[in-house]
């Protein structure tokens, strides 16, 4: 039997698609906080820790999205926040892993934005 048959997150677009960019956004997090780490900056920190808060919050929301959860829609206004604060904090580094995690959490965010509102 195929997912779409039996999951209803496949009948609405909205909905999949933010839970598909929560997912994007936990990879690209782990890969610039892993990158970051790696370098050894102390100038960093901030920039792990909201890349690591948002990778288990874009994780917990996507799955919450997915049951169907009468609380995703809470989650999805502080995701929308905690991503906003990610690409601020990514946008002032040079690296490219962050610029490009900036760039996916933005996407991410303005998604769970509209998964609060709706």
């Amino acid at each position: 039997m195929a997912l779409q048959q039996i999951d209803p997150v496949s009948e609405n677009d909205e909905m999949a698609e933010c839970i598909d960019n929560c997912f994007e956004a936990a990879q690209a997090c782990e890969w610039c906080a892993t990158a970051c780490i790696r370098e050894g900056d102390e100038d960093m920190a901030r920039c792990i820790e909201l890349c690591r808060d948002v990778a288990d919050t874009t994780t917990l929301h996507a799955r919450m999205m997915a049951r169907d959860s009468d609380y995703s829609s809470d989650l999805a206004e502080t995701c929308a926040e905690l991503c906003e604060a990610c690409a601020d904090e990514c946008e002032q580094h040079d690296a490219d892993h962050c610029q490009t995690c900036a760039d996916v959490v933005r996407e991410c965010a303005e998604t769970c934005r509209d998964m609060a509102s709706a």
